[in-house]
């Protein structure tokens, strides 16, 4: 995900930079605090800083971290070569952390709405979500909103990109993860470097989702990486649908004229048969317990949050499928993002419908395969309301 703050070269003037843009901010919206929190952690991190190459020649380096280092450069070589990735020093860096995270962030949502939450910062726009450097302050904002009356999600997040305004590091919070997993990361952030539209969130994170989704088979075959298993696809799928029903289930109770108290109940019940249904269709997977947090703590903030990364990934992968190399992709969306907000909706649904229509049966019909009862056990639940 990426950070809402542009970085200069020493604290000072980053500090004070940032401190008196938010208050010449004509909105109002945004704190001198939240700012100075924001200036004061990213300099932290960026000046724990490390080079690469320096690390994986230190005697006291382990040989696991010494290994994942290498991975690191191997990954950014490839993008660089064959995903034609703005690269640069980006990743060049490792930082070891003094907490598990770097930031945590704050998404919201009304109690009857699944449309985010937005926050708007200087240079990149609104963004739906709000990151600290602390988890006390990002918890504190999250009482907040919920005295508010919104849901609330408060989450961790392991990597972010500072969208090319700064060298981003490797960090000790993903360093260690699998092959697959640290490529996907990677090529994700990086492809908010190539390509970034001010003000949609859905557009960016849709976008380099894409990008890390059809980078990564041929990645995996270039260097002989087992990815992820057939089943493993297919149960995030069937998760995937499962919330993409609830999803459907709630706007239709959200946009309905009854009262605020039959559409409290009607989404209780909804979010209940979630878990319900979640149980059941996971209870022979070999982890049931890989998204079960998740689920317990869906609501329509963690809804929202879904749509932000996947909705609009189906139609990058069919402008890609449309265009003749990585360079054309990027400049067709960079095209997309020059049209208005929409005009670019409008266009990214024509190219999804092309991408369903195009596509061959794959883990799609595994995991319909997989869960038969996933999405009947969620139409069990527009027939428990409207029963009730």
């Amino acid at each position: 995900m990426q950070t809402m703050v542009r970085v200069y070269i020493s604290f000072p003037r980053l500090l004070a930079s940032l401190v008196s843009l938010a208050v010449l901010l004509l909105c109002g919206c945004e704190t001198v605090e939240y700012y100075a929190q924001a200036a004061s952690g990213q300099w932290r991190l960026l000046s724990a800083r490390e080079p690469i190459e320096e690390v994986v020649a230190a005697p006291q380096t382990g040989e696991k971290l010494r290994e994942q280092l290498r991975q690191v450069q191997n990954i950014r070589a490839y993008a660089k070569a064959e995903l034609r990735l703005p690269v640069g020093r980006a990743y060049g860096a490792y930082v070891q952390l003094e907490e598990d995270y770097p930031v945590w962030n704050v998404l919201a949502a009304p109690e009857f709405s699944l449309t985010p939450k937005r926050w708007c910062y200087p240079v990149v726009g609104c963004a739906s979500y709000r990151g600290y450097f602390h988890k006390a302050a990002a918890e504190e904002k999250a009482r907040e909103l919920l005295a508010q009356g919104y849901d609330v999600y408060l989450g961790p997040v392991p990597a972010y990109s500072t969208l090319g305004w700064f060298d981003d590091p490797v960090l000790s919070s993903f360093v260690h993860w699998s092959p697959e997993r640290l490529a996907g990361l990677l090529f994700h952030e990086l492809a908010h470097r190539r390509v970034y539209i001010s003000g949609d969130t859905q557009f960016n994170e849709s976008f380099a989702t894409a990008v890390s989704e059809l980078a990564l088979p041929e990645w995996r075959r270039r260097y002989g990486i087992e990815g992820m298993g057939a089943d493993t696809r297919a149960q995030a799928l069937a998760v995937n649908r499962l919330m993409t029903a609830a999803r459907k289930q709630l706007q239709t109770i959200y946009k309905a004229r009854v009262t605020d108290e039959s559409k409290r109940a009607q989404k209780a019940q909804v979010l209940s048969r979630l878990r319900h249904c979640y149980r059941e269709l996971s209870a022979d997977w070999p982890n049931p317990e890989r998204y079960r947090r998740y689920i317990d703590k869906t609501n329509n903030a963690t809804l929202a949050l879904v749509a932000e990364y996947q909705s609009q990934v189906p139609a990058f992968k069919q402008l890609y499928r449309e265009s003749d190399n990585w360079e054309d992709f990027y400049r067709a969306a960079e095209r997309l993002g020059e049209l208005g907000k929409e005009k670019r909706k409008r266009r990214l649904k024509q190219l999804a419908q092309r991408y369903k229509d195009s596509s061959t049966p794959d883990a799609d019909s595994m995991g319909a395969a997989l869960s038969p009862n996933g999405e009947s056990c969620m139409r069990g639940a527009r027939h428990d309301l409207s029963s009730g």
